[in-house]
């Protein structure tokens, strides 16, 4: 290749994330539609108590689990992240299930976001085209990923700050309305907290249910691991963006379960409600006497669902390059622009994110269930990856002899914080389709909707491990060079 044609197709992706774009998009991550609709659902059936030890469990995990990605990714910051950590520390062919499987999650939930913003738009126009709807988001998301890396920062920015001051000002709002300043009623206290069988309600399976459910409100924090790759400085940057987590899950979400908990009964059955007209943030915005609450919420969650898909996108292209670049997908997905983009493998996710979201005015929508359901396992899965690589990155790098104080960022409670979060996924993971054998007998359907994302990650796996007859590398031989 001669330096022309080198200067204007780089191999290697910019490191143009700059430390304010890691600290939105670790603060934004989490803050979404599993705030603010799920969480209402999640009050109504278990209780407001219930609820919150869901969610601080889940939020608990969560936290080991992004310092042990933290502890890696500084050492090693690659657009690959956990995918190169699996390859190198646990066996190449449970890497590259991790990597297709990742990709394969957010490349389906692209296609739930774009139906996501049919029916929010749908809020205020509801006689117009769903496919015009669609169409523009996903222009809007293409063009984010496409203008460069730091135009990707830039809307997960804006967007986060949209979701951080509404979460701000709903607790300043709600914490208002308990003690009897705004709203015009008498402090609250706990009445609504306790009433009825609160504040837990229905029993430890009805707990379960929402445990499974915090799980989902969660994922999207390992994004992080994947920006390593283009942010500046990754090795003070991530772990200073990854310290952020515990405050972030204790301020958005506890607080704010804890604020609608007190507020709203839990009996109320608007809480189950997936409409924004009934967003749990809707009803407390409205109790406290605000004009347009549902209007502004449902833009705040479109802001949402666009930087989910932002992230989704970015993500999954990511993944899909570093897979090009390393022999595991075809070739020209892992080729860059001139401007450090890895725009083929950009055009293929977003194409089969298209794909995907058509699939749904078909058949009455079967074919993409199916889909959405193979992909909802995807996030647990990667998590359960993430736990295993830092285990055994950890061994791996006390075994060959390595100082563990030249460590960029050393997680704190190995080796019980990698094994907590592992032995916390595979139970939720194994509980997915506990609903199948609650009804007395065994619904197969039932549990192999539930476990289809199970089966095409071990088939990945398996795969690839008899096709290139693989190993579990020894802890010894574990490569720890940056390429």
């Amino acid at each position: 290749m001669s330096n022309s044609q080198a200067t204007s197709n780089p191999t290697e992706l910019k490191r143009s994330l700059k430390a304010r774009h890691l600290m939105m998009i670790s603060l934004g991550g989490t803050i979404g539609t599993g705030l603010f609709l799920a969480s209402g659902g999640a009050i109504h059936t278990a209780g407001p108590g219930g609820a919150l030890a869901a969610y601080a469990a889940i939020g608990f995990m969560v936290y080991y689990l992004m310092t042990s990605l933290a502890e890696m990714a500084a050492f090693m910051p690659v657009a690959g992240s956990f995918r190169v950590y699996a390859s190198k520390f646990v066996d190449p062919s449970f890497g590259f299930a991790i990597g297709w499987n990742y990709w394969y999650n957010w490349a389906i939930t692209i296609a739930a976001e774009l139906a996501a913003v049919v029916l929010i738009m749908k809020f205020w126009f509801p006689d117009s085209s769903s496919i015009i709807w669609s169409a523009v988001a996903l222009i809007i998301m293409f063009l984010f990923n496409y203008m460069s890396v730091k135009g990707f920062g830039e809307a997960e920015f804006w967007f986060a700050l949209i979701k951080i001051v509404t979460v701000i000002i709903f607790l300043i709002t709600g914490f208002l309305m308990i003690f009897g300043i705004l709203g015009g009623n008498d402090p609250i206290g706990f009445s609504n907290f306790t009433m009825g069988e609160g504040p837990f309600n229905g029993g430890f399976f009805t707990i379960l249910g929402v445990f499974m459910a915090a799980g989902f409100s969660f994922q999207g924090t390992e994004l992080l691991g994947v920006t390593a790759g283009e942010s500046e400085n990754p090795e003070k940057n991530i772990p200073k963006a990854i310290k952020s987590v515990f405050w972030r899950i204790l301020l958005f979400y506890i607080l704010a379960i804890f604020v609608i908990g007190m507020i709203i009964p839990f009996t109320d059955a608007r809480l189950l409600s997936e409409d924004v007209a009934v967003s749990p943030f809707t009803l407390v915005f409205e109790r406290a006497g605000l004009a347009f609450a549902a209007s502004v919420m449902n833009a705040v969650i479109l802001s949402s669902v666009l930087s989910a898909g932002n992230s989704g996108m970015y993500a999954s292209t990511r993944m899909l390059w570093d897979l090009a670049r390393d022999g595991k997908a075809p070739k020209f997905l892992g080729k860059l622009d001139k401007r450090g983009v890895p725009v083929n493998a950009l055009i293929a996710t977003s194409l089969v994110g298209c794909l995907a979201f058509l699939a749904s005015f078909f058949g009455d929508g079967v074919v993409y269930i199916w889909l959405l359901n193979a992909s909802g396992m995807a996030g647990f899965v990667t998590w359960v990856g993430i736990a295993i690589a830092h285990y055994r990155f950890r061994k791996a790098y006390v075994a060959q002899g390595l100082d563990l104080n030249a460590l960029p960022y050393l997680a704190k409670g190995f080796p019980t914080g990698p094994i907590f979060a592992l032995v916390l996924c595979i139970f939720i993971i194994i509980g997915q389709g506990y609903q199948a054998f609650s009804s007395g007998g065994i619904d197969w359907n039932s549990m192999f909707v539930s476990y289809i994302g199970l089966i095409l990650f071990f088939a990945l796996w398996f795969g690839y491990k008899i096709k290139y007859k693989t190993k579990i590398i020894p802890l010894e031989e574990c490569d720890f060079k940056v390429k």
